[in-house]
């Protein structure tokens, strides 16, 4: 009995953070079904965007525009989360921190949820962040990277513009910064 009730709460903890399949509006096809990967703990995958060197040219909501290729020679954290997302929220203060502390990396947010600028903006002004958020239109996420099918999913892009790692379910700054160190890029300076 013990046992059951355990799968179930696990199943609905993994269930609150499956990306939306949006019903699709008469001018819209709806996204395609895909099975939900897991988002109690991060797990990395060796081919994760649909293509090597993704291009991502996005505007974001302080009304700057985002440009992964004005990226280059950096390491970039791109992050698809959602405000209703647990594990998304409880990340975004320790990614705000690195996008502040590192010089090396770049941060930036994709909501992928179907929310207004306004809607946004306002709950931005209860959960600030140091990096910029886009929101990402579900009908027609950025074509270079797969769409996700659990949040929150996060890319590191490398300074030579290719794809690192693909991190499925909440990632510590920590996983990031192992992830470059792996990947030849410098190491996080030692605490203490």
């Amino acid at each position: 009995m013990k046992l059951r009730h355990t799968v179930a709460c696990l199943a609905l903890a993994l269930a609150a953070c499956k990306a939306p399949t949006p019903p699709a509006p008469a001018d819209k096809p709806a996204p395609a079904a895909t099975p939900t990967q897991p988002a109690a703990a991060a797990t990395t995958a060796a081919a994760p965007a649909n293509r090597e060197q993704p291009t991502l040219a996005i505007d974001t909501l302080d009304g700057k525009r985002f440009d992964l290729a004005s990226r280059r020679g950096k390491w970039v954290v791109v992050n698809f989360w959602a405000t209703w997302c647990g594990p998304c929220l409880k990340e975004m203060p320790a990614l705000s921190a690195l996008d502040t502390m590192r010089e090396h990396i770049d941060v930036v947010g994709l909501a992928y949820e179907d929310t207004t600028k306004e809607e946004m903006q306002a709950f931005l002004k209860k959960h600030p962040v140091s990096y910029p958020i886009a929101l990402v239109d579900v009908y027609d996420p950025p074509k270079d990277f797969e769409t996700p099918v659990g949040l929150p999913t996060t890319y590191l892009i490398g300074p030579d513009g290719k794809v690192a790692k693909r991190f499925l379910g909440p990632v510590e700054p920590h996983d990031i910064e192992a992830a470059i160190a792996a990947a030849g890029g410098p190491a996080a300076p030692k605490e203490g």
